[in-house]
Order: structure tokens, then sequence, then C-alpha cells
């Protein structure tokens, strides 16, 4: 039986009133959306440091 836990309280979804399970659909959305921000921050940042890097060798030379 599916199950989510708010605020320290189980609640089984399949009896939860329509309403609510919209609105853990939406907050199941929006948390998936920042997993992949954080993903693809974490690639951005890889790059910048590699650029960073290669430029700080090429201005030591």
């Amino acid at each position: 039986m599916p199950t989510i836990t708010i605020d320290g309280k189980q609640y089984d979804t399949e009896t939860l009133p329509e309403e609510a399970k919209q609105q853990i659909a939406s907050i199941q959305f929006v948390d998936k959306k920042i997993e992949e921000l954080k993903n693809e921050t974490a690639v951005y940042q890889t790059t910048r440091n590699g650029y960073a890097r290669a430029l700080s060798e090429m201005l030591n030379k």
C-alpha cells in the first residue's frame, strides 16, 4: 500500500482526496525539476572548473 509521510505522519495515498493527490503530484513534479537542475548545475560547475584550470595553466606558463 503506497504511503506518504507529511510532518511525521503517514497517510495511505490511495484513500486521500483527489485534491490532495494533485498536490502530491505537484510537489513530486517540483522535486524532480529541482533534482534535474542540481544535476545540470553540477555538470556546468565541472565544465567551468575545467575551463578555469586550463586558463590558469595557460596564464602561468
